[in-house]
């Protein structure tokens, strides 16, 4: 078999069965394992999926710079305005950087009162004219692909919150896999805010879901709660509500 045909066939496997695993392709194929892992290693550098050990993963599609992910902006909506639910009058709510969070930050009921701590510019910017929300914003160096802070001053001011309830922004949601993103620091920052956290929820949309991205956040049941849009295919929320995780459709 061609090289070319071998990938194409690798990335159906890929998306029939939510993962590869070196040796099986190895086998199907009749050739080396180095010559999948080679394979593999191509495709990865196209962004076409996320390699981990002994094989590959579907890779997630959100790694678009901040300006362009404003334009998706319906499913995230939806999404936002659902999570906005489940914010109780008095709580410590963390919000993270994004457009998702952005969106939840705009859904917040004008009679809110509560306290919004937030690394994201942008959500502090929305909540300004907000009258009920108290808005901390920790401050750090700015990573302009998300516009947030991170860096060691945004982690020591984490240390100091104690918060009810973090939504999270990821890239890739995945049951073996965790939750993961596109950048190093940004997944420390994220870890940080989750131990700060009694709660976690995850805010993501359906192309997020059984994917991966290079830097691993934590275990998928860090979560408490995944808000998924509302024609989500139940196949693939199952095996994450199966780990105990709630799944709420927006």
């Amino acid at each position: 078999m061609l090289t070319t045909h071998r990938k194409q066939a690798i990335l159906a496997a890929l998306k029939r069965d939510g993962q590869v695993i070196a040796k099986a392709l190895s086998e199907l194929f009749g050739v080396s394992e180095d010559t999948i892992r080679r394979d593999l290693r191509e495709l990865a550098a196209e962004g076409l999926l996320q390699r981990v050990h002994g094989g590959a993963l579907p890779s997630s599609p959100a790694a678009a710079d901040f300006g362009q992910r404003q334009l998706s902006i319906a499913a995230k909506s939806a999404i936002a305005r659902k999570a906005a639910e489940l914010i109780l009058p008095g709580q410590v709510v963390i919000l993270d950087g994004g457009t998702t969070s952005v969106q939840l930050a705009r859904h917040l009921p004008a009679t809110l009162q509560a306290t919004v701590v937030t690394h994201s510019p942008s959500i502090a910017v929305e909540l300004v004219s907000h009258p009920g929300i108290e808005v901390v914003l920790i401050g750090g160096r700015l990573f302009k692909h998300s516009v947030v802070a991170v860096g060691a001053a945004a982690i020591e001011a984490i240390g100091h919150i104690r918060a009810d309830v973090y939504f999270m922004g990821v890239t890739g949601v995945h049951p073996t896999a965790g939750l993961s993103t596109g950048d190093l620091e940004e997944a420390y920052i994220k870890r940080a805010l989750a131990a700060r956290a009694a709660e976690v929820v995850v805010l993501a949309s359906a192309e997020k879901i059984n994917t991966a991205s290079a830097y691993v956040i934590a275990e998928v049941t860090a979560a408490n709660t995944i808000v998924v849009e509302r024609g989500t295919p139940e196949a693939m929320t199952a095996p994450l509500a199966a780990l105990g995780i709630a799944i709420l459709r927006a």
